[in-house]
């Protein structure tokens, strides 16, 4: 899972992907501190692992990560290459999906590009740019099926008004990701990389003063199938220096009751339709993101390409039902655990062991 973090200049996204990944990514109160992308790759604690760890002999316990790209701040105009634009918009494409933060503080002391804090605008501003950008994209398409129409092959005129679609869409500033498309049409997309295609996570940069304005971004989020997660990025950050029973304890005089990474991969899950199931293979328990409704051998192949290729079966037992029983062994001589076939689709909080032949 990658996840690039984007939003204005000075809105807190490098602070914020210092909070959440205990690196070090310069932090300045001026435009485009962030010129190359920052990468973090973090590991997603679940608690469900951790309980698996205490009832399976293990040596290694891992835990599944989301790899989080710090993209420089966007202005308007940087369809049209302002603020570096081209090349920041050009990393956001290889993300899957977008965590745009937005500010939702006052601070007299951090400079905001508008010169005044309004939420819904400055979001706004960062999707007409990504909006302009598909539109030019879609340009592209056209030039380069206008060639290929004189063949009159099918595909090529149903591409032809797939484009099309989206073009009115976007102009009427509905993004890709909104837009419901036939089985055929689905089939071109891959070839695209819409910037507007991609799922987005509103992120609100608070303080501890609730701001008026969040109400109307959540009101947006809304409205395009989306969320808003609320984190005090700053917060964030200083609690990183702190122990877990610190960051409780400190977490509390605030009202936090779950740190702000556990809330936004949990939203982050929701977003790309993602689910996570465990192996349970000595001398390694370990945890997996998958897209929900994976088929047992696609997940297998997520461990390794050898494993999807020659599937043969999975045994499968709910985290919840193993941790009743007590072990793996006790579960096979109990007859808990049920042997699945290529169609099986995983779910959320299952324990898996596949058998595979090559």
């Amino acid at each position: 899972m990658k996840l690039g973090i984007v939003g204005l200049p000075n809105v807190g996204k490098s602070t914020l992907f210092n909070a959440l990944t205990k690196l070090a990514a310069e932090v300045a109160n001026f435009p485009f501190t962030t010129i190359k992308p920052n990468v973090g790759i973090v590991t997603v604690f679940d608690e469900r692992l951790e309980k698996l760890s205490k009832i399976i002999p293990h040596e290694k316990l891992t835990f599944t990560t989301v790899e989080f790209v710090d993209i420089a701040g966007l202005v308007k105009g940087a369809s049209k290459g302002e603020g570096l634009g081209n090349q920041f918009l050009s990393h956001i494409r290889e993300v899957d999906g977008i965590l745009h933060v937005v500010r939702c503080f006052e601070d007299e002391n951090i400079v905001h590009v508008a010169g005044s804090v309004d939420p819904v605008r400055d979001a706004e501003i960062i999707n007409t740019e990504l909006l302009l950008a598909d539109l030019e994209h879609v340009e592209k398409g056209f030039q380069k099926l206008q060639r290929l129409l004189k063949t009159n092959n099918k595909k090529v005129f149903q591409e032809r008004d797939m484009l099309q679609k989206i073009k009115e869409n976007l102009n009427n500033g509905i993004p890709v990701r909104l837009v419901k498309f036939e089985e055929h049409e689905a089939e071109f997309m891959a070839q695209y990389f819409f910037l507007t295609s991609k799922p987005v996570l509103y992120l609100a940069n608070v303080s501890e003063k609730k701001y008026p304005g969040l109400a109307k971004l959540k009101e947006k989020a809304a409205a395009e199938n989306s969320e808003v997660v609320e984190i005090m990025s700053q917060l964030e950050l200083e609690m990183c220096s702190l122990t877990e029973e610190e960051c409780k304890e400190f977490g509390k005089e605030f009202g936090i009751d779950e740190a702000g990474l556990k809330r936004l991969v949990k939203a982050a899950h929701n977003l790309l339709d993602l689910i996570t199931f465990f192996t349970v293979k000595e001398p390694e328990i370990r945890s997996w993101s998958i897209p929900k409704n994976t088929k047992a051998p696609k997940a297998a192949g997520k461990i390794h390409s050898d494993m999807e290729r020659g599937f043969i079966s999975a045994e499968v037992i709910n985290t919840e039902a193993l941790l009743k029983i007590g072990s793996w062994s006790k579960a096979r001589a109990e007859g808990a655990l049920s042997l699945e076939g290529k169609e099986y689709l995983i779910k959320d909080g299952d324990v898996v062991q596949f058998r595979f032949g090559i």
